[in-house]
């Protein structure tokens, strides 16, 4: 009679990693992804939290933001960007962080937002942000996915940056596409 190999049950354990909103495992992700240096680990790390693609997943990136390295700061706003959903809890914060580079990124995470929430939350950033370059940053996105809801905080940051040399020309092209004719 031959050998018939089955499947061993599954254990419980294992199913509650790949349930939503586990903090303890997205922290324990966070803090291996923290200190990892091998890029095929980071990648793994990264994979893990984007399969969880939670609220306390998008918390652990977006920690990670601030990072000295370019390259971790960045696959976590790459994953951040792929996991809409769960960015959208850490996308308020991100974006009146008192680091501007941190502001910065958060407008690039709100690029694979849904339009209304993109345009709604770069208006609303538009509308209080003092630092040109994330300015420019908001003004780049909008580019690509605004829509005439975001007109009123492009004008009043055009008139607040008009000595900028980059900021009112980026805007006026934004302005263009968005309210041609007007």
């Amino acid at each position: 009679m031959p050998l018939v190999r089955r499947d061993p049950p599954h254990r419980a354990e294992d199913a509650s990693v790949s349930e939503p909103d586990c903090p303890e495992a997205s922290h324990d992700l966070g803090l291996a992804l923290e200190g990892e240096k091998d890029l095929r680990r980071r990648e793994a790390l990264l994979a893990k939290l984007l399969a969880l693609s939670d609220a306390s997943a998008a918390a652990e990136l977006a920690r990670h933001l601030r990072s000295e390295e370019a390259g971790l700061r960045n696959a976590c706003m790459e994953t951040l960007q792929a996991m809409p959903a769960a960015a959208a809890s850490v996308l308020p914060g991100l974006l009146c962080d008192q680091d501007p580079d941190v502001r910065l990124l958060a407008t690039e995470i709100v690029r694979a937002q849904p339009t209304e929430t993109a345009n709604r939350l770069l208006a609303a950033l538009l509308d209080v942000e003092t630092h040109p370059n994330v300015c420019g940053a908001a003004v780049e996105v909008l580019a690509e996915v605004g829509t005439a809801d975001a007109i009123p905080a492009l004008r009043a940051v055009r008139t607040r940056f008009a000595s900028e040399a980059f900021l009112p020309l980026a805007i006026d092209t934004v302005l263009t596409r968005l309210a041609p004719g007007r």
